[in-house]
């Protein structure tokens, strides 16, 4: 038995004493390492180690809840005790309350998401200084903002009074360059990354960097262009953000509040009819693939869009029983979304489909308004003509709305970016509002 579990039954037993009607409990530990370095020098050496107690008691439809990072018996017991308090304090909720038993993830498959790397310090900062040493080296890249490396892994457990104990082992490993490059008195940023749950996935440290340094480089000489409306393709780097944004419109809580662009949107067309957003969460070895949702639900493979028409809100328990409909096992998000469309090609053919626009590369600023569905923000990437890239651009603003924006989607590209949870390639939109130079 696991340490975590030794805790789950010492907590579950200490919770018999409080006659709850029913408990939730998570119970969570990650260890790990991270290093930055910075022209050369160590900037930081962490190893980490954290774990979490949470647990949820009901009484009746009467719900408190209570956390701690100490898992000693003496701080299990108070966490519990001051969830009761909390939980006797407040309003009955008609809405609250477990999932059904028979939908709980009694048989969760393994996905084969743990892979620990024994990382040691200096194998570490030898990775870092590598990417570093590999951007420096290239033309008009004279400073660095660092490079870091950073390993992780952990287990969580999630056990309720239906009975279920479901253990989840995952681990995450990364590698990440921020350069400056400068030509004259024109100075750009740029940064570039790689991101696995197995450390012998990751992109070699010298590709990094080489490429961290390439996207600074095509950044020198940036301009501004004159107001207009003109097509725009999102690359794969950013376009998830789209999805990211459709997936909370249809988010159940964002559904019953009322503040959502797509409200009531079941079978309303949303994207064009040969593109369709999926979850497939039991994707072996997979970046965001998940079996539990944070009710302890099973998760299933679902169509949340297909063929451009909602087939589903995005559900925990909780916003179904708001809706009077069922859980889509979405308690804690969408794991491993996938964008599927019809166009056979990646940003290049994209490029040459759209004749003339604007290829965005890099977003700033946080105005999506997910009630209205209002978009703008700043911008900058590429100026295009007659099929090609021209010159970079920068000091823009991209402006629409969303609704307009994902039902104007021309096409998807096949260049997904694997590294998202959101698996999606490049995306041209037919018109958006852009201001540059008045």
């Amino acid at each position: 038995m696991s340490t975590l579990e030794k805790t789950a039954q010492l907590a579950i037993e200490l919770l018999k004493k409080y006659q709850v009607s029913d408990y939730e409990i998570v119970l969570e530990s990650s260890s790990g390492v991270s290093t930055a370095v910075r022209l050369g020098k160590v900037e930081t050496l962490q190893y980490h180690l954290d774990q979490n107690f949470e647990i949820n008691v009901f009484f009746g439809k009467k719900k408190g809840h209570a956390s701690s990072v100490d898992v000693s018996k003496n701080s299990l017991d108070q966490t519990i005790e001051s969830a009761c308090l909390i939980a006797k304090y407040t309003q009955d909720d008609p809405f609250n309350g477990l999932a059904p038993k028979e939908l709980m993830a009694f048989d969760a498959p393994d996905l084969d998401l743990y892979h620990p790397w024994d990382l040691s310090a200096q194998h570490s900062i030898d990775i870092a200084m590598a990417c570093e040493a590999a951007a420096l080296a290239q033309d008009e890249i004279n400073n660095s903002e660092g490079a870091e490396v950073s390993s992780f892994q952990g287990e969580s457990l999630y056990a309720n009074s239906n009975g279920l104990i479901a253990m989840q082992n995952n681990t995450s490993h990364s590698l990440s360059c921020s350069l400056i490059a400068q030509r004259g008195d024109d100075m750009q940023t740029a940064y570039e990354y790689t991101t696995a749950l197995d450390a012998n996935e990751l992109e070699a440290s010298q590709k990094i960097g080489e490429k961290a340094a390439k996207f600074a480089q095509q950044k020198l000489g940036a301009r501004s262009i004159p107001s207009q409306k003109c097509p725009v393709i999102f690359t794969s780097r950013l376009s998830g953000g789209l999805f990211s944004q459709l997936l909370g419109a249809l988010g159940g809580s964002r559904q019953y509040k009322k503040s959502t662009f797509l409200l009531n949107s079941i079978d309303t067309l949303v994207l064009p009819k040969d593109i369709s957003l999926r979850e497939h969460p039991f994707a072996k070895k997979t970046l965001g693939a998940k079996a539990i949702d944070r009710d302890g639900v099973l998760k299933r493979a679902q169509y949340f869009v297909e063929n451009g028409r909602v087939k589903s809100f995005v559900m925990g328990q909780y916003s179904a029983n708001q809706l009077g409909l069922k859980t889509t096992a979405n308690a804690g998000g969408v794991s491993n979304a996938i964008v599927e469309s019809n166009f056979d090609g990646g940003l290049d053919e994209m490029i040459k489909t759209m004749g003339k626009g604007l290829v965005v590369t890099e977003l700033m600023g946080q105005g999506v308004n997910g009630t209205t569905g209002d978009y703008s923000r700043g911008a900058l990437g590429f100026w295009v003509e007659n099929g090609e890239i021209q010159y970079p651009v920068s000091g823009l603003t991209i402006a629409g709305n969303l609704k307009d924006m994902l039902l104007g989607i021309v096409s998807v590209g096949d260049d997904v970016d694997y590294r998202s949870n959101i698996k999606v390639g490049s995306v041209l939109i037919e018109q958006m509002t852009i201001a540059g130079e008045t």
